[in-house]
């Protein structure tokens, strides 16, 4: 028997366009004589469809998908992630469910039972959790049928839920096993998902296929990497990252084979978060209609680095690079910004802030007066910049790309209503340490970001001689201190434990817990990264923190 994995690229609530490819996939997959196929979680009005679940039109919509999509499934079993009623009076109105359509009808459907609430996820929002699991037979074959979280159970020591799904499933002795996905991507996370793939398949001796979601919805991201994995443990098929892909796999007596050859892929991180970020950058503009892009470029790190990935996801045609230097701004910053343009080939202006600024401060001078020249005085500067781009943006419809990086982000380095300002944060879920290493892989076959970019001190050039040195720890040492603090979730005193100078880690602990009012008010992060800023990380405002 041969059943295909279709790996695709939703559009929340673009029910004609997601209709119209998943029956374009069962069209190709009937074309190579195939009698399954399988889709990934929800995908029927895409996932994270979030208050839209508890919109009625919404739910008539997704209704009326499966019921088209049923009416295709001649002489094939598809298998598709869709939100399905709850009939029951108790409990929420609906389950999160795969729903196996054939020969125009709904043969079997399998409900959701363990309901992630953590990190960027709320399914107990909107889904009642199912409490009965049992297989379902398709031409004697026996098929444990799961979604999801239903596979990372308390056996693996990655969650705190009552139940196990898989153990209910097994007692069964399936000869299949099929897992339906949106698991979301970070750069550490697909080691974790192979292991517990593994660790299931190990304990039922059977085969396992996997499909996951590929896509991006503003913030998160998916990978696709859908698998097949062997009776064995061995991964025999991985389907496309960051890319929709369709592939057949033959089942035959409890063991499955692919059908086209395949080596287990030798990933390198950063060339993941750039692939990742391309996709986050392209599925935003795209599934928002948006077309162009307009950002502020300093000749920094930062802003070269946003600039570059927009060049490669939106074509360089659909940038627009705005050099707004001040009067503290360098000659070779200015230069490394014009030699950016000349690589990505992007268009720019010019636009000097040096009357702006001045007119500003002469304005304030009365209020001012007697106060010593400071931090008020740097921000006008980025405020004024985030005026003239948001300025820009209104005028001629570009959105404004924020160029904050994680580690500023994290400690506050960054000003409300200036640098902070944009629709999307393209790199604020990677850390100053790695955007180092993102800009050395952009430039791997050709120049793109200047080598001094790179290479010079950092600084956000708001005063004579300034550097990102003069206020903040050297960023390997801050990165590393961020990422036990933000990721990895570690006390003052497990931080200090590692060997780290109480004071600089009392500063940095220090800085986060004040920043979290800005990053309250920051635009939505790329997430690349097991805990990012924003849904991911939920932190009261004004609590007192220690």
């Amino acid at each position: 028997m041969k059943i295909a994995l279709a790996q695709l690229n939703y559009h929340i609530g673009n029910f004609s366009s997601n209709t119209a490819k998943i029956i374009t996939a069962i069209e190709n997959a009937r074309a190579q004589q195939a009698e399954i196929i399988v889709f990934s979680e929800l995908a029927i009005g895409g996932y994270p469809a979030k208050d839209l679940l508890q919109n009625a039109t919404f739910l008539k919509q997704c209704s009326e998908s499966i019921t088209t999509i049923a009416s295709h499934c001649q002489d094939i079993l598809c298998i598709i992630g869709a939100p399905v009623p709850n009939t029951d009076p108790e409990g929420k109105a609906l389950y999160n469910a795969a729903v196996c359509l054939e020969n125009g009808k709904i043969t079997h459907i399998s409900k959701k039972g363990l309901l992630p609430n953590y990190d960027v996820f709320d399914e107990y929002r909107y889904f009642e959790p199912n409490r009965k699991f049992a297989c379902f037979i398709f031409k004697k074959t026996k098929i444990a049928l799961t979604i999801c979280e239903d596979l990372w159970d308390d056996d693996q020591g990655n969650n705190s839920y009552v139940g196990d799904p898989m153990s209910e499933l097994l007692q069964e002795n399936p000869d299949l096993l099929i897992n339906i996905a949106a698991s979301p991507f970070s750069y550490v996370h697909y080691q974790d998902r192979v292991a517990v793939l593994k660790a299931q398949v190990a304990k039922a001796k059977r085969p396992l296929l996997y499909v996951n979601q590929v896509g991006a919805h503003m913030d998160i991201i998916f990978d696709g990497r859908s698998l097949a994995i062997d009776e064995n443990g061995a991964i025999c098929c991985e389907l496309k990252k960051f890319e929709e892909d369709l592939q057949i796999i033959e089942y035959r007596d409890q063991t499955i084979k692919a059908t086209t050859a395949f080596t287990v892929p030798q990933d390198q991180q950063i060339a993941l978060i750039h692939d990742a970020l391309l996709l986050g950058l392209r599925d935003y503009f795209r599934k928002s209609g948006f077309k162009k892009a307009v950002l502020g470029l300093s000749g920094g790190l930062d802003s070269a680095l946003v600039a570059a990935l927009a060049c490669e996801a939106l074509g360089s045609e659909n940038v627009l690079a705005i050099l707004l230097p001040s009067i503290y701004s360098s000659d070779h910053s200015i230069q490394d910004a014009l030699d950016l343009v000349k690589n990505t080939n992007c268009t720019h202006h010019i636009i000097p802030i040096k009357d702006i600024t001045q007119a500003y401060e002469t304005t304030l001078a009365p209020f001012f007066e007697g106060q010593k020249a400071g931090v008020a005085e740097e921000n006008i500067q980025a405020r004024t910049r985030g005026t003239l781009l948001m300025a820009i943006s209104n005028k001629f419809g570009h959105i404004v790309l924020n160029t904050s990086n994680k580690s500023e982000a994290a400690v506050g380095y960054g000003t409300l209503y200036g640098d902070m300002a944009g629709s999307i944060s393209v790199i604020g879920d990677v850390y100053k340490s790695k955007a180092y290493d993102l800009a050395r892989y952009i430039n791997r076959n050709k120049e793109i970001i200047p080598s001094n970019t790179i290479e010079k001190a950092p600084s956000a050039e708001l005063r004579p001689d300034q550097k990102d040195s003069d206020s903040l720890p050297p960023y390997d040492l801050l990165d590393e201190i961020l990422f036990l603090y933000i990721e990895k979730q570690k006390s003052k005193e497990e931080i200090l434990a590692q060997g780290y100078d109480v004071n600089i880690v009392e500063k940095i602990i220090k800085l986060v817990n004040n920043a979290e009012f800005k990053r309250f008010q920051a635009p939505p992060i790329l997430r690349i990264s097991p805990k990012a800023f924003g849904p991911g990380r939920s932190m009261p405002l004004v609590a007192f923190y220690q």
